[in-house]
């Protein structure tokens, strides 16, 4: 998860978060940043925005084990991907996260798409937030469509989904603001590296941010 730097709008500060479904140190640094918030005598203040960030782009469409997902972008061996999945369970675990080790991946760019609708009605955060919390918690299959909308019916969402093609995949024409982290420190968006793996180029594609009401996608 990456987080951009907050920006002040009156009275109301708002943190946009940059993340992807599968990854887990989004998944742990999301509920860090809601406990942060909670502990404030001004909670009611902050709002958190979600900004669709892609770390597999080329993912396919069907479901395969998490296991050949992280060997596919990672490569290592299965004794790696126990080793890394291991860690981040541990990890999650003192939060008093769930976290299953069983987790089934494919393309997310269909949920991104939902996020962003969901984001038009003012449900974008909690939407994700609860599709990510069943997905690492093993009980929903984010990539069905009936489960999807399920969720969606849960924080309130209505009306038909809207592709937001545009608002998921346009390329962005600048590099991220200054201070966001994005290009500062990968390792916040991607998965553990196995041992004696080298660096690859970046996994994960920045996505353009989501226009305000209006509705636009504007370049970032």
């Amino acid at each position: 998860m990456v987080e951009q730097s907050t920006r002040s709008t009156g009275s109301q500060v708002v943190i946009e978060v940059w993340a992807d479904l599968g990854c887990p140190w989004c998944y742990v640094g999301k509920h860090r940043l809601q406990a942060a918030i909670s502990q404030r005598p001004d909670a009611d203040r902050f709002k958190i925005m979600m900004r669709s960030f892609e770390l597999d782009p080329e993912a396919p469409q069907e479901l395969e084990k998490n296991e050949e997902s992280f060997i596919r972008t990672h490569g290592g061996t299965a004794a790696h991907v126990l080793q890394a999945e291991r860690q981040m369970q541990a990890m999650a675990r003192k939060e008093g996260l769930e976290y299953s080790l069983d987790r089934l991946n494919a393309n997310t760019f269909g949920l991104h798409r939902v996020v962003q609708y969901a984001n038009d009605q003012g449900r974008g955060f909690e939407f994700f937030s609860d599709a990510q919390d069943g997905f690492f918690a093993g009980t929903l299959n984010p990539y069905d469509a009936d489960a999807l909308a399920g969720v969606a019916e849960s924080v309130g969402l209505d009306g038909p989904r809207d592709p937001h093609e545009q608002r998921v995949r346009r390329p962005c024409a600048r590099r991220p603001p200054r201070g966001c982290g994005v290009g500062r420190d990968r390792r916040s968006v991607r998965r553990p590296r196995p041992p004696g793996r080298r660096p690859r180029r970046a996994e994960g594609r920045r996505l353009c941010p989501v226009a305000g009401a209006g509705g636009r996608a504007r370049a970032e």
